[in-house]
C-alpha cells in the first residue's frame, strides 16, 4: 500500500517573513498536502505570539502553489458556524482549483473554547454539536439552497452557488476516536484522522501507542461495516507529534522510515509531520526534515 507524506505549517509567521516561502517549499519537497491549524490561538508558547487565520492563510497559499493540496487539521465548531464556513470553503476550493481538504473535529477545551465569551462545552456537548455540524455542512456544500433548524445550528435558504469545484464537494477528513465521531467519519468522511491516544503521550510507550491506534482503526472498520461501507476506499491519516514517540521519528531518515512503516501496516495511507519550529515541541533539524520529505517514499518501496 502506498503511503503519502504531508505536513502541517502553523500560521505563526507573517506572510512576507517566511510564511509564503514555507508553503512554496512544501510543494518543492513533494509533500502531498500542506495543512494548517484552524484556531483563534493555540497553546503556549504560541498563545501570546503571532497567529494568523487559517482560511486567509490557505487562500494565500493557493495563490503561490500549483499542485500542493491544502487543508485544515482541524476545523471545529468551537468558533465556526456551518453556513459561514461553507461559503468560505467553496470560495477557497474555487481559488485553489479544487485542492482543498477539510479536516474537521469536535474541538477541545483550549483557548478557542472561550474566545467568544462562552463557557467551555462538555465532551458530550462537543460531540452533540459535531453530530449536527457535519451533516449540515455536507448539505451546504452539495445543495444550492439549504434550510435547516437544529438544536445548535440553523440555516434559512442559505445559497451556495456554484458549489465546490470538487464534486460532489471537497473531501472531509474527520478526526475522531470515540464511537459517535467514528460513525460520523464512516458516513461523511473521505478520510479519518487520529493523533493516537492522548492518555499515552506522557507515560506510554510506542508499542502501547501502536496497540491503541490499532484498536481505533478496528472501531472505525466496525463503524463502516454498520453502514455497509468498504473501509478500503477511505483514507486514514496519522497526525504525528502527539504519540509517545514525540519528535524522535524526525531525528533521522531511518527512524522515520521505521515509524512510518509500522503505521502503514495498520492501514494508514497518509502520515503528517509538523514543519520544524525551533524552541517548541515541533523542533527538528531542517536538513533531516527535508531528507525525510524527499526520500521516505523510495525507502518504503
Amino acid at each position: 500500500m502506498s503511503l503519502r507524506l504531508s505536513t502541517v505549517i502553523l500560521p505563526h509567521r507573517r506572510w512576507h517573513e517566511g510564511g509564503r516561502s514555507a508553503w512554496q517549499r512544501a510543494e518543492q519537497l513533494g509533500f502531498h498536502t500542506a495543512y494548517t491549524y484552524d484556531h483563534l490561538s493555540w497553546r503556549i508558547p504560541f498563545r501570546d505570539g503571532p497567529w494568523f487565520g487559517a482560511v486567509p492563510t490557505l487562500t494565500a497559499a493557493a495563490g503561490v502553489t500549483e499542485r500542493l493540496r491544502l487543508g485544515t487539521l482541524v476545523t471545529s465548531p468551537n468558533f465556526r458556524h456551518p453556513v459561514t464556513l461553507a461559503k468560505e470553503l467553496i470560495s477557497l476550493d474555487d481559488i485553489s482549483g479544487g485542492r482543498v481538504t477539510l479536516g474537521i473535529g469536535a474541538g477541545g477545551t483550549g483557548f478557542d473554547a472561550t474566545a467568544l465569551g462562552q463557557e467551555p462545552w462538555t465532551p458530550r456537548e462537543r460531540a452533540d454539536r459535531l453530530a449536527e455540524f457535519v451533516p449540515l455542512l455536507d448539505r451546504l456544500l452539495t445543495e444550492d439552497s439549504v434550510s435547516y433548524e437544529g438544536n445548535y445550528y440553523s440555516a434559512h435558504e442559505a445559497r451556495n452557488i456554484p458549489g465546490c469545484v470538487q464534486r460532489p464537494r471537497l473531501p472531509f477528513a474527520v478526526a475522531a476516536t470515540g464511537p459517535r465521531g467514528l460513525r460520523l467519519a464512516a458516513r461523511y468522511g473521505q478520510a479519518w484522522v487520529t493523533t493516537g491516544d492522548p492518555k499515552l503521550y506522557e507515560n506510554g510507550t510506542p508499542e502501547q501507542s501502536i496497540q491503541a491506534i490499532r484498536g481505533q482503526a478496528e472501531k472505525l472498520a466496525d463503524a463502516c461495516a454498520e453502514i455497509g461501507r468498504d473501509l478500503a476506499g477511505m483514507d486514514r491519516i496519522l497526525l504525528t507529534g502527539f504519540t509517545p514517540d514525540r519528535a524522535r521519528p524526525l531525528e533521522s531518515l531511518d527512524a522515520f522510515v521505521d515509524f512510518a512503516g509500522r503505521h502503514r501496516e495498520l492501514g494508514f495511507t497518509e502520515i503528517v509531520v509538523h514543519w520544524p519550529i525551533q524552541d517548541t515541541m515541533f523542533a527538528a533539524d531542517e536538513k533531516v526534515f527535508e531528507q525525510i520529505a524527499m526520500e521516505t517514499s523510495a525507502q518504503l518501496g
